[in-house]
């Protein structure tokens, strides 16, 4: 329920924007204010999160980004929804996800027995994708069933109609709502919160100094992110889709929430296959071609010019990025222990988060490069897809331990404790 809503805010924040702006730029530097306060706190969340009690950590993150969607919703319907203050509170939500992340992501191996873990991840991206599709497309009823419609940036300004707001309004106070279910499901947990082993370091920037030593000396777990950062750095482009919604495929709100729920769609398809089929043991390759099969999709939602090609194109990226994903937490809950498992979640934060919040900059800034919006949205996205795609093999190459990695010796290594 509580993703639900977040993923409706994250649609009409762009939606917001766009229509404020009509500027790809803009749009890009929705991605920036969110990766700023992650890149400044993420590595100080995961310090937090391994010395003090994770639960209680979670409830006061979920309670700041409460109040954070009510203040969304009051200035929109107050009509004092300014540019600015849009991206300020972005910022502020983004800087509550720093340190509820390492927190969240260190309870979850504590939630259901090992052996199990792997399918449990599974389930967990099932229900994450759900609210991804189910959020956009809620988002885009709300908006355009309250006035919402699109016009361009100049005409929606000089209207200065509170119906025009509403529906975002309405969006933004349903996320605030939303947060009650992860806080009553905060409370009901019976699961401890407490670290079982604290920190070596006594002060924080020791603790935060053994976190750091502890991944950079993993080469596996480096690589992965690495690859993480670039395939979503130069293929997220997910912020120029109202532009390609409005002026390529002609589809308003509606078919905007539609076309965001798209991946969603793919991920949650792959996910339940992957909670009941397990994943093959040479998983390294596997995790490969997960990450060109992305880039090859991105190429195709940047060519298309057909609404139904678009969604399935995004579907397909979303398909591709569930598989990568389920690797790549699988393999990181079991390299790390317990005590280190919120500074690992923060280094991580900052490539598998900060990669594609950088990547929508990057992409409103190539989309912005082009005289015609069009055609610069265009050239973003199928470059990226193509960098992705050479991004991969470049890892193929120069990293065996991606390439070779077996999760069946991952596990007997972890279970020995070496």
């Amino acid at each position: 329920m509580s993703l639900t809503g977040s993923q409706m805010q994250v649609v009409a924040i762009h939606w917001h924007v766009y229509l404020l702006t009509g500027s790809p730029l803009a749009l890009g530097l929705v991605g920036l204010t969110r990766v700023v306060p992650i890149v400044l706190f993420s590595l100080w969340g995961g310090v937090v999160a391994d010395r003090h009690d994770r639960r209680r950590v979670m409830f006061l993150t979920q309670s700041g980004m409460t109040l954070v969607a009510a203040a969304l919703s009051w200035m929109t319907f107050a009509g004092r929804d300014a540019l600015g203050l849009l991206f300020l509170l972005n910022a502020l939500s983004a800087a509550a996800v720093a340190f509820d992340n390492p927190a969240r992501q260190s309870l979850i191996p504590r939630l259901v027995p090992r052996e199990d873990l792997s399918g449990a991840l599974s389930l967990n991206l099932t229900m994450f994708h759900a609210a991804m599709i189910v959020g956009p497309a809620l988002a885009g009823l709300l908006i355009a069933g309250t006035g919402a419609v699109l016009a361009p940036a100049t005409a929606f300004a000089a209207a200065g109609s509170a119906a025009s707001a509403t529906g975002l309004a309405w969006v933004y106070a349903g996320n605030a709502l939303s947060f009650v279910a992860v806080l009553g499901t905060l409370f009901t947990m019976r699961v401890s919160g407490r670290v079982e082993k604290p920190p070596e370091a006594t002060e924080p920037l020791g603790a935060l100094r053994e976190g750091l030593r502890f991944v950079f000396r993993t080469p596996l777990m480096v690589w992965t992110m690495i690859l993480d950062f670039f395939a979503t750095f130069f293929a997220g482009a997910m912020s120029l889709l109202p532009i390609f919604a409005d002026r390529i495929l002609g589809a308003g709100p509606v078919g905007y929430g539609l076309l965001v729920s798209a991946p969603g769609l793919g991920a949650l398809v792959g996910s339940m296959v992957a909670s009941i089929a397990p994943l093959p043991r040479r998983q390294g390759r596997v995790l490969l071609w997960a990450v060109v099969a992305y880039g090859l999709a991105t190429v195709v939602f940047g060519l298309s010019r057909s609404y139904v090609l678009t969604f399935l194109a995004l579907a397909a990226t979303g398909l591709a990025d569930l598989v990568s994903t389920v690797i790549r937490q699988t393999l990181r809950q079991f390299l790390t222990p317990d005590e280190l498992r919120g500074r690992m979640t923060s280094v991580n934060m900052i490539f598998f988060m900060g990669g594609p919040q950088l990547g929508e900059v990057e992409a409103g800034l190539v989309a912005a490069a082009f005289a015609s919006v069009t055609v610069g949205v265009t050239v973003s996205v199928v470059s990226g897809g193509v960098i992705t795609v050479l991004a991969a093999l470049g890892v193929a190459l120069l990293a065996p331990e991606v390439r070779d990695y077996d999760s069946a010796e991952i596990e007997g290594w972890s279970s020995k404790g070496t």
